[in-house]
């Protein structure tokens, strides 16, 4: 599965960033704390360079807390850049962000000039709530649905720091298949962009490794089935989705599963690990030589054929 979902306005996002960036002082790239990896833009990464880089993983109140740990360890480590894990069940953390961008610009904070700040992150990430928590009050606007900022923004927090809050932005084409489904399902990508049955087919596989007992408590399934057909028919099931002779609607069954996974009604859970990710990028390298070697071996088919 390649995920090709890219609105005209992130396509103008770009471009944006790129003409606005050599006014920035620090970056602030806003992750999704369950799937700090996926929710990463490797356009932006390459953007800034080597400008100051705070990584914030926000809905921190909703992951796995020992593996986002592993994860800002991992990336303080092998990105050089500073983490910090919020959540809104407390914005007073927040506040360690305007004492973090001056110690990082100490030269410019101690001449008492504005530092700028350029807030970066895929649709839906949480970029407007964190504007707000730092703001004191409701300026950026908030929802559930991704791609809702669709203007930069200039805010003056106080603190010497004026942010640039940029439109949410993903990546032209998801070629990591499994990072496609982690960003449909933790809300990133509009629904319509895939089906219901495959985002909740790689949930139910994932959950059955790696959360068990999740589904256990939840769903009230003992034992658990060993496929994720298998779990989505017996949620169906259990939750009343038939048609007439007793078959399970899945569609049903996988929206079910999606909305109480999204909701935090199955528990705290991350959908992938540093270990996972080094695999799957070694993987992702291998696929891409085979498609460039295919091509080079299709061009020389074609250059035969008008020989």
């Amino acid at each position: 599965m390649l995920i090709q979902w890219y609105p005209g306005h992130m396509h103008k996002a770009g471009k944006e960033i790129k003409e606005i960036l050599p006014q920035v002082d620090v970056i602030i790239e806003i992750l999704d704390a369950r799937i700090p990896f996926s929710s990463q833009n490797p356009m932006l990464k390459q953007l800034r360079g080597n400008k100051p880089c705070i990584k914030v993983f926000s809905k921190s109140d909703l992951a796995d807390p020992e593996l986002t740990q592993q994860w800002q360890h991992y990336l303080e480590q092998e990105q050089g850049v500073k983490t910090l894990a919020l959540s809104i069940l407390h914005p007073e953390k927040a506040r360690q962000i305007p004492e973090l961008c001056n110690k990082l610009m100490a030269g410019k904070a101690e001449s008492g000039r504005l530092i700028t700040v350029m807030i970066m992150g895929i649709p839906n990430v949480g970029k407007s709530t964190l504007i707000n928590m730092l703001a004191g009050k409701a300026i950026a606007k908030t929802g559930d649905e991704p791609a809702i900022t669709r203007m930069q923004q200039r805010i003056n927090i106080g603190n010497n720091i004026v942010l640039l809050d940029t439109p949410g932005v993903l990546w032209p084409n998801v070629e990591n298949k499994n990072s496609g489904y982690r960003l449909a399902l933790t809300g990133a990508i509009k629904d319509t962009a895939i089906s219901h049955d495959q985002i909740a087919f790689f949930a139910a596989d994932y959950f059955l490794k790696h959360y068990p007992d999740a589904l256990k408590a939840r769903y009230s399934i003992e034992p658990l089935p060993s496929t994720d057909h298998a779990l989505l028919n017996e949620i169906g099931r259990r939750r009343g989705c038939l048609r007439s002779g007793g078959v399970v609607e899945l569609d049903k069954a996988a929206k079910i599963l999606i909305n109480e996974l999204r909701s935090g009604l199955l528990g705290k859970f991350t959908l992938e690990t540093p270990a996972m990710m080094e695999v799957e990028l070694i993987e992702l390298v291998a696929i891409r030589e085979e498609k460039e070697t295919k091509k080079k071996a299709r061009k020389e088919k074609w250059k035969g054929g008008q020989g």
